[in-house]
Formats: C-alpha cells, structure tokens, sequence
C-alpha cells in the first residue's frame, strides 16, 4: 500500500497512475445481498441453475456492484496520512465493459486526473479507475470518479 503525508503530495502525481489495488473475489452471497437492497433480483444475478443455461454460462454480478466496490479499491491501494475523511462528488463516466461471473477476482487501477483545492483545505480529485478482471485482458468497468478528501 503507499502512503502520502498530504493531499499536496498525492495531487503532485496529476497524470499518473497511483496505485492497484488488491484483488478481490465477487462471491454468490455478494451478488444476492446486492440484489436485495437494490431490488435488482434479475435472473442473471440470483438464479443459479437459469444463469448456468444463459448468454454469461452462470450467474453474473450487477454492473452496479462492480461500480460500488471504488471505494474498496482506493482503501486498499494507498492511504493518505494527512486526510481524514473522503466522500464520494459523483462520477462524469461509466461504462461496463464486460460481465463479471460470479467467482471472478477484480482489482481497481486509480490514475490521477486532476486535483484541485476546494473551500476547507479540501481537495477534488477526478480518478480514472479501469477495474480489472484476473486473466482477461479487457477491463470490466472504467469509471471517472469525483472524490473529495478533507484534512
């Protein structure tokens, strides 16, 4: 994991890509809890034996699961000494690029677009994260995402 004392140090790498997360595995018993709290019980997702027959060859997690592990991904790829708390501003894209079956590993890419100070000694940093599926060559998800971070 790297470690920035400040939010200045972090924005000095403007351009680049900061960090990789740790791999992490998209489980049945996920895609079910994410199922109902949002409602989504689409048989791609929930129905085990169906989703086998179907178009992906078993149960596929929501493209939406996949977006709201960001956060996860950025806990476990640095850490920034001098913040102490982060909140989410938004997302500019999104785009799913591939399915993720139920018992594949996804690990987040950050690069660092643009940081600029806001009011509060803040910081919004706009991050291009690729999530990556283990042994596929083609991304699952690209995101542009706002983060605010505060001393």
């Amino acid at each position: 994991m790297k470690t920035f004392q400040t939010l200045a140090e972090l924005a000095a790498c403007t351009g680049q890509e900061v960090a990789v997360s740790d791999w992490i595995t998209i489980t049945q018993q996920q895609v079910n809890l994410f199922a109902e709290a949002t409602g989504d019980h689409q048989w791609i997702h929930v129905d085990v034996e169906k989703a086998a027959a179907g178009p992906f060859g078993g149960p596929i997690a929501h493209g939406f699961l996949t977006l709201s592990l960001l956060p996860r991904f950025f806990e476990s790829s640095f850490e920034i000494t001098g913040s102490q708390m982060g909140v989410n501003y938004g997302l500019n894209k999104v785009r799913f690029t591939a399915p993720v079956p139920v018992g594949s590993r996804l690990r987040g890419r950050m690069k660092l677009l643009a940081a600029e100070a806001i009011a509060g000694d803040g910081m919004q940093m706009t991050w291009e994260v690729t999530v990556e599926r283990e042994g596929s060559a083609k991304p699952v998800c690209v995101a542009e995402s706002l983060v605010r971070r505060y001393p």
